[in-house]
């Protein structure tokens, strides 16, 4: 091939990586301006107030295009495909219990995005304000409403493999004390103290006493359920490999995600249910990855997200192994079911 024709191969190959791009971009510019139209065949969605103290509710984030596409918003937990109320309130991640929320939120800015976490009263306003120093991903309250927690990514941004780096706060509703990273607390590891320069926590899960809670420790490449003290500032390891535990209404149970050897590498979960009186595991009947911190719906069925067209469905499936998995709700995220 002459020199000439080497040439003009080039250019044509650069021209046509130009309008591969060029139609990329177009084709997500049209795709972001069309999530402001409202889905078709999708949920019907109507503005109007919400309140976190309103039994047999569910309240989520929308993930329906539309004018209310984000907001959180509520359905009857016995219908929760049924019509949807909007806030007007937009979050990334959310919790409510006792009447108090988190909201976790993007602040979108001319470079870059921050991010902050907001106290709900309930009535969803504003009770107190903290900066988020990553990408949120898990939010959570205690069952009284006195604690709330988050998780972020500070370094990478998913689970899945092992280069990230994750930051967990607590913060006491009503003083306002925020804790604001658990790698202040002492670990016991294996019945002794453990220190390491590359420990992570994530998922945090309160128990109903104000004191107890449960999250994830990650180090040197393993992770582990660890059971946590508010008084004395100390977690200790109770079970391996454990992400995202999410504690069941009468304490018992800790629903959570296990890495699964054989599962791809960007989808490498299963969802679990271990018995933390005698740490039996029970497998559950949903055959896909899930990569969420699973919401107890009460204290016999799980409720988690799933990819779907509009971002993410919410599945259930019976928390003793049993049934199978159903879709309950489309085009929707971070679930709280108020009691």
């Amino acid at each position: 091939m002459t020199l000439r024709n080497r040439i003009l191969v080039l250019v044509a190959a650069v021209a046509a990586l130009a309008v591969v791009a060029v139609a990329s971009i177009l084709h997500a510019s049209a795709r972001a301006e069309r999530r402001t139209e409202t889905q078709p065949g999708g949920p019907k969605i109507t503005a109007g107030r919400i309140t976190l103290t309103a039994p047999g509710t569910m309240v989520f984030r929308n993930m329906a295009w539309g004018p209310h596409r984000d907001e959180l918003t509520t359905v009857p937990a016995a219908t929760p495909s049924g019509p949807r109320t909007a806030s007007g309130l937009k979050c990334l991640r959310f919790y409510a219990a006792s009447g108090t929320g988190v909201c976790l939120q993007a602040v979108h800015g001319t470079v870059t995005d921050t991010y902050r976490a907001l106290i709900l009263d309930a009535h969803l306003k504003e009770t107190a304000r903290y900066d988020v120093p990553g990408i949120p991903s898990r939010a959570r309250v205690s069952p009284t409403g006195r604690f709330a927690a988050w998780t972020a990514f500070v370094g990478g941004d998913s689970y899945a493999g092992t280069n990230f780096s994750t930051r967990a706060a607590i913060v006491d509703t009503r003083s306002g004390k925020l804790i604001p990273t658990l790698e202040s607390f002492r670990i016991v590891k294996d019945g002794h103290v453990y220190h390491a320069a590359d420990v992570n926590f994530w998922g945090v899960t309160f128990a109903s006493d104000d004191r107890t809670f449960y999250a994830t420790l990650a180090t040197k490449g393993s992770t582990y359920l660890v059971r946590g003290d508010l008084r004395t500032r100390t977690v200790t390891t109770l079970h391996t490999n454990v992400e995202c535990p999410s504690l069941s209404p009468d304490g018992t149970r800790i629903a959570y995600k296990k890495r699964v050897k054989g599962l791809p590498k960007d989808a490498p979960w299963h969802l679990f249910v271990l018995n933390l009186r005698t740490m039996r595991e029970t497998s559950l009947a949903e055959p896909r990855s899930v990569d969420d911190q699973a919401v107890w719906r009460d204290d016999h069925t799980i409720v988690y997200a799933m990819p779907g067209d509009y971002g993410a469905d919410l599945y259930s499936v019976p928390a003793d192994g049993s049934g199978r998995a159903r879709r309950i709700s489309g085009a929707a995220v971070s679930p709280a079911f108020l009691e």
